[in-house]
């Protein structure tokens, strides 16, 4: 499968094909490194289950996907009423809303949605209200397409060239619509023509650092290392990594950041031997309703996942299991926030209120 990218391919890790009566085809990311599937959802229910599974992650691809997740909900009444439009419609958002918890952009992309179906309510026909909520889908994907891209160009400003750079989970192309976050920067400034080594945590317990960021890197041709999490103390001893740049699910006002299970370890270590640790994501993963981390919603997961990954018993029979798919990195560890305005610094208080929807 090597060879299949190059720096400047876009990754298209979801998209729509055909009409209002179409179908989200995606990747189903469970099923790399070794294979690599696209699937379509022709219905809401697989949209959910897509959703719910890891099939689609990422909290950028999770957004692009529930947006479209709703125009396929609405095509069992494309032939209906518009009040029966906007029933099913309301019902598919809510249903879709309990996929996954964290990841804010999830519940941004359904409330924009429902916010444009209710801006059209009694302008349209169905059909044609049907037509421009697609549309509206497809803006939300063209706009994270741009996002990434201009995330990338202002966080590559941070990479010296020869830099090493440590990430944490998947967030790449395949946690986007087209370029990634955190990857983005990485994209971006090998695209500049500086050399960058990334250096990557399996990240525990569905290895998306492994099966999926080290799968996109090494397609493109950037070097990258591959570290089993408890090694990423080692690489920054050894003076390997010069920055450390993450993705997040959902962000509070106060900067505290949600991200993959691991994440606030790594930020730790990174303060710990004074290595600036960088968020990277779009404004829609604030959530300014949050005045903290305090009130992020931690999504659990099947306690198989850590006894029995991938099919193979590696736990005793019966034995207890915490399994929380996130943590939340405090503020006061972030150097800063990489995102499509630029990169915000401290202090956090004063400078994020820059990114507020009325600011």
């Amino acid at each position: 499968m090597t060879g299949r990218l190059d720096q400047n391919t876009s990754l298209r890790t979801l998209h729509w094909q055909g009409g209002v009566d179409g179908q989200l085809v995606l990747i189903d990311q469970t099923l790399l490194p070794t294979e690599f599937r696209e699937i379509s959802c022709q219905t809401v229910e697989t949209v959910w289950e897509a959703i719910k599974a890891l099939r689609v992650r990422g909290a950028p691809a999770i957004g692009v996907a529930a947006a479209y997740g709703v125009c396929v909900g609405l095509q069992t009444v494309l032939g209906a009423d518009e009040a029966a439009l906007h029933r099913r419609l309301n019902d598919v958002v809510t249903y879709l809303a309990t996929s996954r918890p964290t990841a804010v952009n999830l519940f941004w992309a359904l409330d924009r949605m429902r916010r444009k179906a209710e801006a059209l309510r009694g302008k349209h026909s169905p059909a044609e209200l049907a037509r421009l909520l697609l549309a509206e889908a497809a803006t939300i994907e063209e706009e994270d397409r741009q996002t990434c891209r201009e995330l990338g160009r202002h966080g590559a400003s941070l990479l010296a060239d020869g830099s090493g750079v440590l990430t944490h989970c998947n967030a790449g192309g395949l946690a986007t619509a087209d370029y990634g976050t955190a990857l983005a920067v990485i994209f971006a400034a090998c695209e500049a023509g500086r050399k960058v080594h990334v250096y990557a945590d399996e990240t525990r317990p569905l290895l998306q650092g492994a099966r999926l960021t080290a799968w996109e890197l090494k397609e493109r041709g950037i070097p990258v290392t591959l570290l089993c999490d408890s090694m990423a103390a080692q690489v920054m001893r050894e003076g390997r990594v010069q920055a450390v740049i993450v993705g997040a699910d959902r962000i509070a006002a106060n900067g505290d950041t949600a991200n993959k299970i691991g994440t606030y370890g790594v930020a730790i270590l990174a303060a710990h031997h004074h290595i600036p640790f960088y968020v990277a994501a779009p404004i829609s993963t604030f959530d300014f309703k949050l005045p903290s981390g305090a009130g992020i919603p931690i999504e659990h997961r099947d306690s198989r996942e850590v006894t029995h990954g991938f099919g193979r018993q590696t736990a005793p029979d019966g034995i207890d299991v915490y399994n929380p798919a996130f943590d939340v990195t405090p503020a006061p560890l972030i150097a800063g926030f990489i995102t499509e305005r630029g990169v915000i610094r401290p202090p956090f208080a004063e400078t994020l209120v820059r990114l507020r929807p009325e600011s």
